[in-house]
């Protein structure tokens, strides 16, 4: 009597070990593959950290693009008859009309500023000792250690002061910086629309396009949060110029300015440079002390309520 079992055959067991086989051999590529990428991720972080002062300078030329882009295009669609500009004409008047801003600016406001920060060295050894008195007079003076703190604030002072003096030359050397920022930024303009081109080409199609939409978004929000955020730093630097001048504070250009450029750092810019021109303020009188805050927190409230839901 012979054995019905079947015995498997050499023909139904190769099948599945091919199947193991290239399962294996897939499985050592993938393994491969993430290897190859967690280096490749490592060199670059390397290589960005050794390049980071380039990096910076064309992510901040590439940030002016984005936000002067949207400018460009609207100087593009001006008509003169049937004459229209072309977007290299139409950075050129940008350019030209930027540079008559900053001429402008050096000209009529920077002095002002730099009268105000000399006269601010000058002054501010010699009114100290009267801050001094009138901060003893208050109640509970003697516990603050005021004769201390009047001494580290000169000695602070006069610190700054010498370390502004001695950064200056390396301020200058920024100005190739600068240039090759300016030079960059033309160039994304110009040819942004290329080079973008060209970085997506590195993605597959269906990435390609969901990163493009996500890229567009991100740049029409960017391009708008920079204009209303230098919007409000005008308005705030304008309208604390005016107030400052009007109660007679002292050096009140100079801080209407920084109240207008530190507004650049939410909240705690705001807040760091009123406290600035209120200690400014109580050197000559509580009066314009508390001037000083009214201002600001009549400003706050407008700003909040009106200037940031509309801008």
């Amino acid at each position: 009597m012979t054995d019905a079992t079947p015995t498997p055959s050499s023909s139904t067991s190769l099948p599945t070990s091919a199947t193991v086989t290239v399962s294996s051999v897939e499985d050592r590529r993938v393994v491969r593959r993430h290897i190859v990428f967690a280096f490749a991720v490592v060199v670059m972080l390397l290589v960005g950290y050794k390049l980071l002062h380039v990096l910076e300078i064309l992510y901040v030329s590439a940030l002016f693009a984005v936000v002067l882009m949207p400018i460009v295009k609207h100087i593009m669609k001006l008509r003169i008859g049937k004459w229209s500009p072309s977007r290299p004409v139409a950075i050129i008047l940008l350019i030209f009309a930027a540079l008559i801003l900053l001429v402008g600016f050096f000209y009529i406001g920077l002095p002002p500023v730099l009268h105000d920060i000399r006269q601010f060295s000058i002054d501010l050894p010699q009114r100290v000792p009267a801050a001094v008195a009138k901060i003893k007079k208050l109640p509970l003076a003697d516990k603050l250690g005021v004769d201390t703190l009047a001494q580290k604030t000169e000695d602070l002072a006069g610190s700054a002061a010498a370390y502004v003096f001695a950064s200056a030359p390396k301020w200058v050397g920024h100005i190739f910086d600068v240039a090759t920022a300016f030079i960059l930024c033309i160039y994304f303009m110009l040819e942004g629309e290329h080079a973008y081109a060209y970085f997506l080409a590195f993605f597959r199609p269906e990435s390609r396009k969901r990163l493009d939409r996500t890229l567009g978004t991100a740049e029409q929000r960017m391009s708008k949060w920079l204009l209303g955020q230098g919007a409000l730093m005008l308005i705030l630097g304008v309208c604390s110029t005016i107030a400052f001048g009007f109660i007679h504070v002292r050096y009140f250009f100079l801080l209407g300015v920084l109240m207008g450029l530190m507004n650049i750092i939410p909240v705690a810019g705001g807040v760091i440079t009123i406290l600035l021109v209120g200690v400014v303020a109580a050197l000559d009188s509580w009066g314009k002390l508390a001037g000083v805050f009214i201002f600001y927190g009549l400003y706050v409230q407008v700003e909040n309520a009106y200037l940031t839901p509309r801008i």
